[in-house]
């Protein structure tokens, strides 16, 4: 029996082979071939992304969030665990935006070609230039209105307006928890059920990335014709996310860490944790890991069963330190290789939404690409940009989660501390 060739094989073959058919289309002018033939079934695979980015992120977070329901009891033990994470979160998000700034990736391309992209989105780039207008003549609380719904229907029915379908989430999750189990029960199954469902869908799109990226890539090699700077940019921007990753797990944990528990050393955590990022590198998924990281952190973290039992999995679904720091890095490389001079505004909206989108990431392999969409359209960058990355996404998610799991137990373990049952003892 023949051995199946892996998912993330199978892009990266996609990605070659694409680049490869778009430098022979140039060479044998077949660029306007590729654009009216190929091209098109990679759009057909953004808009299926583009698809189920609402129904993910609304059911994610209410089976998420919802799913506190002990926090009744728990309440303090919660609160804080949901305060850590956003603080885990909000520095790989910093730590990413620094990064990608300093370096700016995208930037490598010439003058002469950020022109044409920014001809050829023009009419994209001069909405958002326009909106951006109106934003500075109105309130400086208008963001808060904007971001509360008048119509949950006509806000689902745009990306762009992911933000209100986020706060509606969030409000209908508080809402069960404020019910009596049996008032929620069928809606929560009903959720559970969406959410499996979505997730099920998530695995049948990405079947389909092979194809997809082939043909995004074709077509965008065809459209650069075949301008060696776009590869430049691509490897620069592999380094930018490896950099950025690395300085969470080996300067912001640390500190993290350091802050919290003064006599914790970060080696013998960052050993204790080893077992658990193996697995999480080669699943690239948080919820395949739970229950080595739940086993490993009683046994070589020394972190109290009832705390890794509430805290772990709560950290699956909404806490994503890798995710939210490649979403940043990615969307301001986007924005820079289509020439957009982001403000700091705009890079805070990026922060933000980054943040709410980790949130509702699903802890599975290529989750965090839908998300991704929302984080670009809350800026107005082109989510066509995604083809630059598609093919570099699954190593980099196996590094992704690897941040992810660590910021878990990172977490756990300052939980932990806070409730006296942590045995630093048995830390090794």
């Amino acid at each position: 029996m023949k051995k199946k060739i892996p998912l993330y094989v199978q892009i990266i073959i996609g990605m070659l082979l694409g680049i490869l058919w778009g430098i022979v289309a140039v060479r044998l002018h077949l660029v306007k071939f590729t654009s009216d033939w190929i091209k098109p079934f990679g759009t057909i695979f953004i808009n299926l992304l583009k698809l189920i980015a609402v129904p993910l992120v609304f059911a994610s977070l209410i089976k998420g969030i919802s799913g506190l329901n002990n926090i009744g009891r728990l309440s303090k033990m919660g609160l804080k665990t949901l305060g850590l994470y956003i603080i885990s979160m909000l520095g790989a998000i910093v730590i990413g935006l620094a990064i990608v700034n300093t370096i700016r990736p995208g930037n490598t391309f010439p003058d002469e070609k950020r022109a044409e992209y920014l001809q050829k989105f023009e009419h994209s780039i001069g909405e958002k230039s326009q909106a951006a207008s109106k934003i500075q003549e109105q309130s400086p609380l208008q963001f808060l209105v904007d971001m509360v719904p008048e119509n949950i229907f006509a806000a689902a029915s745009q990306n762009k307006n992911m933000l209100q379908v986020i706060v509606f989430a969030i409000l209908i999750a508080v809402s069960m928890m404020l019910l009596p189990e049996k008032k929620v029960k069928p809606f929560r199954k009903l959720i559970k059920s969406i959410n499996d469902i979505i997730l099920k869908l998530i695995d049948l799109i990405m079947m389909t990335a092979p194809f997809g990226v082939f043909a995004l890539l074709a077509g965008l090699v065809g459209d650069f014709s075949g301008d060696t700077d776009l590869f430049k940019a691509l490897g620069l921007y592999f380094v930018t996310v490896v950099a950025g990753l690395f300085a969470v797990i080996f300067i912001f944990y640390p500190i993290y860490l350091k802050i919290f528990i003064p006599k914790l050393k970060f080696r013998k955590f960052f050993k204790g944790i080893i077992p658990i990022q193996m697995v999480a590198f080669s699943t690239s998924s948080s919820a395949a890991t739970l229950p080595v990281t739940m086993k490993e952190s009683q046994e070589r973290l020394g972190i109290d069963e009832e705390i890794t039992n509430f805290v772990l999995p709560v950290g699956v679904t909404i806490n994503m330190d890798g995710t939210s720091c490649y979403q940043a890095i990615a969307a301001v490389f986007i924005a820079q290789v289509f020439g957009m001079d982001l403000s700091i505004g705009e890079q805070l909206a990026i922060l933000f939404t980054a943040l709410l989108a980790a949130i509702g990431s699903p802890g599975v392999p290529g989750g965090s690409i839908v998300m991704l969409i929302i984080v670009l359209s809350s800026v107005g960058i082109p989510v066509e940009g995604l083809a630059l990355i598609l093919g570099l996404d699954r190593p980099l998610d196996m590094l992704r989660t690897v941040v992810n799991v660590t910021g878990d137990t990172a977490v756990a373990t300052v939980v932990a501390k806070s409730e006296n049952k942590l045995d630093l003892k048995k830390t090794h």
